[in-house]
């Protein structure tokens, strides 16, 4: 039997970061998680947890261990639509995901260590080619000329930049993903910074029967949503291979938010109607183009949403009931 393999989730008290320290664990990994906050559902399986912020270069100097074979960087400040859109957060978001990122790979530079994993994300696609809800372009290539619809996916963008910079000067396998709407269970799913599905599944499973459930906007925008299984799958996937990427890691299954709302109703068996309502909607269509992903990893994410959804759903009525037992 070989060394026991090291491993750092930056992220780790986060929802996809908490999933990745699972399979790495599960694959016979040391894992040393670090993050601001523990996983708020006890997703706490790694076998250091350092609660601690990647912003402060000290932090990252500590975590950041020569001994490591992998760093995974999925730590940003990020949330759904009502956090990324509104414009508020916008100075918070650049500032606090680029440093993170500024400090994570000059460290891992520093420390010498072998492969490391950047989580981006579908929001660096320019907003010209995702005006059209049935007809969104999401390939690769598309990225340039950039035009992303948010700050958001303009400093996921500039951290793709600033590894794939370090890869070329330093010779560092650095991997780059970028992510389509990932979801399922232990997520946000209340708060503000919950994404779409799961602030759907939550109105629904908190709706009386005969009532209705609020969608912003027409409901028209389309999107695709990829289960964490296999966004995890995927990132193992891609650093087993020789391929770095940027490669999208995301469902090909497109629905209209409307349809989506509907399909949560149907899986909860209440009678509901949907309320459209002003509220911040993003691009009008996004979907994951998945032809470079099967090309080069042999795979793509292939599990029909509803699986998803049915899972999701189920655990997100859970928390609720648990919280009124608690209340009770």
């Amino acid at each position: 039997m070989g060394k026991q393999k090291k491993a750092l989730v930056c992220g780790a008290g986060g929802f996809i970061g908490g999933h990745l320290v699972n399979r790495l664990k599960e694959e016979g990994y040391w894992v040393r998680g670090v993050d601001l906050k523990e996983n708020e559902f006890g997703n706490m399986n790694a076998d250091e947890f350092i609660i601690g912020d990647l912003r402060d270069a000290d932090v990252v100097e500590k975590v950041v261990t020569s001994d490591l074979d992998e760093v995974y960087q999925l730590a940003a400040d990020m949330g759904g639509a009502g956090f990324v859109f509104t414009g508020d957060n916008d100075s918070d978001i650049m500032h606090n995901s680029a440093l993170c990122n500024l400090h994570v790979i000059e460290e891992i530079k520093k420390k010498g260590i072998e492969k490391s994993f950047y989580s981006s994300s579908a929001c660096i696609y320019p907003e010209r080619n995702q005006l059209d809800p049935d007809n969104p372009m999401c390939s690769e290539d598309s990225a340039y000329p950039a035009d992303p619809d948010s700050e958001y996916g303009w400093e996921k963008l500039f951290s793709e930049r600033l590894y794939l910079t370090y890869r070329r000067n330093h010779n560092i396998d650095a991997k780059i993903a970028r992510f389509h709407n990932i979801f399922g269970p232990q997520g946000t799913w209340e708060g503000g910074r919950e994404k779409a599905p799961a602030a759907i599944c939550r109105k629904v499973a908190e709706a009386e029967e005969g009532g209705s459930v609020e969608v912003w906007g027409d409901g028209k925008q389309t999107r695709s949503f990829l289960i964490v299984d296999e966004c995890v799958e995927g990132i193992r996937r891609l650093m087993e291979s020789d391929f770095s990427g940027p490669v999208n890691i995301g469902s090909d299954e497109m629905i209209s938010i409307q349809d989506f709302t509907k399909m949560v109703i149907d899986i909860s068996g209440k009678d509901l109607s949907i309320k459209n309502i002003e509220g911040p909607e993003g691009v009008k269509g996004r979907n994951s183009d998945n032809q470079l992903i099967d090309e080069k990893l042999g795979w793509a994410p292939s599990k029909p949403l509803r699986e998803g959804v049915e899972k999701t759903y189920q655990w997100i009525l859970d928390q609720i009931r648990q919280r009124e037992t608690v209340d009770a």
